[in-house]
């Protein structure tokens, strides 16, 4: 499967993607817990081997406004060889979560049709 966060723009979906990479880092510091809201520069305080985590842990991510993930999402089809692909977005905000989708199903389309 691919995490797949869409929204108007890349800066507002890194924003959403902020909570999976804290809840991730959280779980391996033997933490665990509900899905933290979204937050802001979660990278300041991550040292390089919480960094290298989120970057083997959550390599399957596509992450970014419409453009951004229709480029994502066929390079990551054409990287597997996958004729179709299971999503799924860990989004604290339901309505947020509901536009990535909305946003996700739109350029599903693009993509289909460029394969």
């Amino acid at each position: 499967g691919v995490n797949v966060f869409a929204a108007e723009t890349d800066a507002e979906a890194r924003r959403l993607f902020s909570s999976l990479r804290q809840a991730f880092v959280n779980l391996r510091r033997g933490r665990p817990g509900k899905l933290p809201p979204p937050g802001d520069d979660l990278d300041a305080d991550l040292d390089p081997y919480a960094r290298a985590m989120l970057a083997r842990s959550l390599a399957c991510s596509v992450v970014g406004g419409p453009e951004t993930v229709r480029r994502g999402l066929q390079e990551f089809a054409a990287s597997t060889g996958a004729d179709e692909l299971m999503v799924t977005a860990q989004i604290f905000d339901h309505a947020a979560r509901r536009r990535s989708f909305a946003i996700l199903a739109d350029v599903h389309g693009q993509v289909a049709a460029a394969a």
